[in-house]
């Protein structure tokens, strides 16, 4: 099991949940941040932390947004488990899901 990054995050990457996530589980692709769903230990911290409530706990993701639960896995298929985002920087790509998004507009 692990959390989930939904569709409020699509070009606001706050990173609040970067800060508190222990072990250095979550992402950053271009557009999004994704979390690694085999180096996620459930610990909750990141969701409470994230200021537009886009982190779920995988059962708990609405289902309009679903489908991000496949996006932040398949977001790793080709980089398997770096073992920690901080080493990576921001990963040069997004799943197709974000890609094909138009931009969104987070105003206050």
């Amino acid at each position: 099991m692990t959390y989930v990054i939904a569709q409020p995050c699509v070009d606001l990457k706050d990173k609040a949940c970067i800060e508190e996530c222990p072990v250095d589980c979550i992402y950053e692709g271009e557009r999004a941040l994704y979390i690694h769903p085999d180096e996620c230990v459930d610990c909750g911290a990141c969701e409470p932390v994230c200021p537009v409530e886009a982190i779920y706990y995988e059962d708990d993701v609405p289902e309009e947004w679903a489908d991000y639960y496949n996006a932040n896995v398949e977001f790793f298929d080709d980089l398997g488990s770096p073992g920690g985002a901080a080493k990576m920087g921001i990963i040069p790509k997004d799943h197709p899901l974000v890609a094909a998004l138009p931009p969104q507009s987070h105003d206050e």
